[in-house]
This record gives structure tokens, sequence and C-alpha cells, in this order.
């Protein structure tokens, strides 16, 4: 969840946004088949979708990664009110992860990878559209800090793009970066998300923070933390040894580390390098 400042209004902010490069502009390949354009935001996601209503249909060279490997776990937490906004948002009109073919085919390899050695993947975030980076900005720049007191217990909310912890435009847009983490399989059960439930640091021992079925990596996903570092040298041994084996699981599948975040990675030789996309996750 990196954040670069952007004062220009031409420059696409996002969490967990990656090396920064230039800001393109979508292009009309890259939004179709979304929804047309609007400034008005998209609504927010229903609590839950119905059943009787089919996925978006998707861009040329993009699968719901659940097509192509069912046994990866997921956790889409934008889609959900578990996240540092603290609701929905806008573009994740599912829990979906969608991502480009190549990168799911890589992440399948992976899995399979992991799984032989006692593990299952689990994805935070996948494909973003433009539209969730428009509103991540439209939030940094309102008073809502109700997520404070789990995702950046130790950074004001205004200090947060210039401290680089969410910048753009954000790889996610390109189809070939995710968001993940391990489980030991099998699988723990895990409780469900309450937003009445207290707000624990995620820099807090894991038995304090948020109980979800991964395995410890000595913070919890979206940390705004210097000790979400993937070599971060304040983490313990148990959980740099877990980080290690993500990175190495990854890399031998084709991705690479974003450094300042131990749960980022793009593929390495992605297929859409320069086009940032906006169709929603539907």
């Amino acid at each position: 969840m990196r954040l670069l400042i952007a004062v220009t209004a031409g420059l696409l902010l996002a969490a967990c946004g990656g090396p920064a490069r230039s800001a393109p502009t979508p292009s009309a390949s890259a939004t179709a088949p979304a929804v047309a354009e609007s400034s008005s935001p998209a609504p927010p996601p229903s609590p839950s979708a119905s059943p009787s209503v089919s996925p978006a249909p998707l861009p040329a060279g993009f699968v719901a990664l659940s097509d192509v490997d069912g046994s990866i776990l997921s956790d889409i937490r934008y889609a959900t009110a578990h996240n540092f906004v603290g609701r929905p948002v806008t573009g994740y009109l599912r829990p979906r992860c969608l991502l480009t073919r190549q990168a799911a085919d890589a992440l399948h390899r992976v899995q399979q990878s992991a799984l032989a050695r006692g593990y299952s993947l689990k994805v935070y975030d996948c494909y973003r559209p433009q539209q969730a980076v428009d509103d991540f900005v439209r939030w940094s720049g309102d008073a809502d800090q109700r997520m404070k007191g789990e995702f950046y217990p130790e950074v004001d909310k205004s200090a947060l793009f210039d401290d680089g912890y969410i910048g753009g435009p954000t790889a996610h847009s390109r189809g070939s970066t995710l968001d993940l983490t391990l489980v030991a399989m099998p699988a723990r059960e895990q409780p469900s998300y309450r937003a009445d439930d207290p707000l624990v640091p995620c820099t807090a021992p894991a038995q304090q923070r948020f109980p979800d079925d991964t395995v410890d990596m000595g913070t919890g996903f979206d940390c705004f933390d210097p000790l979400a570092h993937t070599a971060a040298p304040g983490v313990g041994a148990a959980q740099r040894k877990n980080r290690a084996l993500l990175v190495d699981l990854m890399s031998a599948g084709g991705f690479t580390n974003y450094p300042k975040e131990w749960w980022h990675y793009t593929l390495d030789h992605e297929p859409f390098p320069d086009t940032y996309y906006n169709f929603p996750v539907a």
C-alpha cells in the first residue's frame, strides 16, 4: 500500500501502488467493456452479490483467477469494509480476483508449488480499476480516520502521501500485480470481520490482530508501517522465514516483490506494462 505524494490533478494515486511510473490516461481499449466513464462515483457494492447475476464480461486477455485455479483462497478486502478506508471501495462490485491470463497461469504454477509444501496462496487484491484509485484520492482529502487504529496507527493520515505509503499510477491497474499471503493447510476457519470490533494495530502480535487464517508475516495486510517492508529488521525470525518462503515461491514463479510491502508482487513479463485499465471488478 504505497503512497507517493501526488499534487497535480493528472497524477494517479493508489494504495499499494508499487514503483512510480508516468501516469498515462486509460485508453478506450483499456476501459472497454466497462461502463461508460462518469464524474460521479460508482454506487457502493451491495453486502452480497446475488448468485443469480452473472459476472460482468472481461476485456480480452483478462480472466477470473477462480476459473484458472479454484484452490487459491481469497479475501478481497476492498470489496468489504475491512480495509484502510473502512468501507467498500468504488469499482469493487464483487469480491473477485481478476488478472491477466499470463499472471493467473503463473500464479497457478506457484500454487502447485505451495501446496506441495503444505501451504495455499491467499489473495487480498488483484486487478484494481482507476475508479478505485480515484476513490483513494477522495478519501485522502477527507476527515475520515475510522480505520487508523488498525492500518496506520503510528502515522497521521495527512502524512501518508508524504511518507510514501500510497503511490501511483498503481501497477494493479495493469492486471498483473497482486497482493497475497500464505495459509498453512488445512486452512483454519476465519471469523467474519465485524465493523464494531475494537481495532488492533496491524503491527501488534499475530494473536492480537484480526484473526485471519494466514501464517504470521509480522504485520497485517495493508499495514502502513516500516515493519511491513519485506526485509524489515524488526520482524521476528519466524515471520522472516514466512516472508522468505513467499518470496521464494513467487520468485520461482516469475514474480517480483515490491520491497516496501511483503504482500505485493508483479509478474516479471507482464503483457500490458503501459496500459492502465478502468473496468470495474464485477
